[in-house]
């Protein structure tokens, strides 16, 4: 298997520490808000890797965190006037359900920054003792000369970082780009008691804590969004390897392009979001998990209606795919299909061209039904596919009233009737107007077939 390293700008062979077990660090959500799409690209992505890699025959250690403490959390719950712990609580339990919807598997464990103050604490006590962290007041920082590699990941180098900056110069620091690892408290914020008085950990901190705690020393993959390559993961190397005295932290970095709605990235800092919970009340969860895979992770997706409509009656093709069949002993052979599928998803985790490969072995499969081959290998093989990218191929939950089904079967015929007098636009307005109605049809050798 082959994954592109941020780290390194290139695909490179993929190699575990152990050869039987791959250690996955992603970064989770800031709960203050509601799981929006944009969230959802991310998490469905590494959902994929992990499930391609558990296929392979690893056994996947996953832990993903939950950023409970933070300065947009503590705003938001005065709104609302509740506690932060009650926000958060809300909202992590609304990632819960929206990602369960989208069949994404759970991580193997999901720790919270305020669970894990303790060692918080006990990990920048650590770096002052070697050097790497200094306090200064109620706060502390790290020293960012100190990382000797710093800058890497995102490809910058502290000077471009010092000029182009636009970080408040805080007279505690040392360096304008040192970081914050504890922060000291101010009226009406959650707090915790510390060496250096109350107060609250940084953003990065929580990570390098978590990520050592539950998954060792060393990662195999660390996995987030794009747009947390600087200043978050860049952070996080820096102040690991000084904590560990190991390097790498994580042998790949790996990060999905981010989700856009129009010309803009979805953010919620702009206010352009759509929540997941809003996407599946039009459209189905296996279309929009397929959505989301049909761009490869590390471009960008520009988040459409249209776009997820048109893949929910692609769907509809892979169903009618795995509809049994009658069969005259001639067994369709799908193991190229599985060799290419299996080729693409080991190629950088490509899904677009492995999704490409399923809807191939569908058409391959209701060729063959046409001519009575038996098609029950071929169809397991495609939803060992489907099961990989996470796809159950169930149908949509809506329901035709009984006495509704005659006028379909009946605008049916007429299409049939109107194909045979060539007159295709208006055959074509029937097809069109009820799949507006999401009721699909799929043309077979004996007719066709709606749901």
């Amino acid at each position: 298997m082959k994954l592109y390293n941020t780290l390194n700008r290139t695909i490179e062979e993929f190699k575990p520490y152990n050869p039987t077990e791959v250690k996955v660090y992603v970064c989770g959500v800031t709960p203050y808000s509601s799981t929006h799409v944009g969230h959802a690209l991310s998490y469905v992505v590494f959902d994929v890797l992990r499930r391609y890699l558990e296929y392979s025959g690893f056994n996947v250690h996953h832990v993903q965190n939950f950023t409970d403490v933070d300065d947009k959390i503590i705003i938001k719950a005065k709104e609302e006037g509740i506690s932060e712990n009650e926000l958060t609580e809300r909202y992590i339990q609304d990632f819960f359900a929206t990602m369960d919807a989208l069949n994404v598997l759970r991580a193997t464990k999901y720790p919270r920054a305020t669970q894990e103050i303790p060692d918080i604490i006990e990990t920048i006590n650590t770096l002052i003792e070697s050097g790497h962290a200094y306090p200064a007041g109620a706060d502390v920082f790290f020293r960012v000369k100190e990382s000797i590699n710093y800058g890497e990941l995102s490809n910058r180098s502290t000077e471009d970082m010092i000029s182009g900056s636009r970080i408040e110069i805080d007279p505690n620091k040392e360096n304008p780009i040192d970081f914050a690892l504890w922060k000291g408290s101010k009226e009406g914020e959650p707090s915790w008691d510390s060496p250096w008085g109350p107060g609250r950990p940084g953003w990065h901190i929580e990570c390098t804590t978590m990520s050592t705690k539950y998954l060792g020393d060393q990662l195999d993959i660390h996995g987030g969004g794009m747009d947390l390559v600087f200043p978050h993961h860049e952070n996080e190397i820096a102040q690991s390897e000084a904590y560990t005295s190991k390097q790498p932290f994580s042998k790949i970095w790996m990060h999905n392009g981010l989700l856009q709605f129009g010309q803009d990235k979805m953010s919620k800092s702009i206010g352009n979001l759509v929540s997941v919970e809003e996407a599946l009340t039009k459209h189905q969860p296996d279309a929009l998990r397929l959505y989301l895979l049909s761009s490869h992770y590390r471009s960008p997706l520009n988040y459409s209606d249209e776009g997820c409509e048109a893949v929910a009656r692609s769907l509809q093709r892979l169903r009618v795919a795995l509809e049994p069949s009658a069969a005259n002993g001639t067994i369709l052979d799908a193991s190229a299909y599985k060799t290419k599928f299996l080729n693409h998803m080991s190629n950088d985790l490509d899904t677009p061209q492995s999704i490409a490969v399923m809807f191939d072995l569908a058409r391959e499969i209701n060729r063959a039904k046409e001519s009575s081959m038996e098609v029950a290998e071929a169809q397991n093989e495609l939803k060992t596919m489907g099961n990989i990218l996470g796809i159950t191929f169930s149908l949509p939950e809506t329901a035709i009233l009984s006495n509704v089904a005659p006028f379909i079967d009946l605008l049916l015929e007429i299409r049939q009737d109107l194909r045979q007098a060539n007159q295709y636009d208006l055959a074509d307005k029937i097809r069109n107007t009820l799949q507006d109605l999401n009721i699909n049809i799929e043309d077979t050798s004996t007719g066709p077939k709606w749901q």
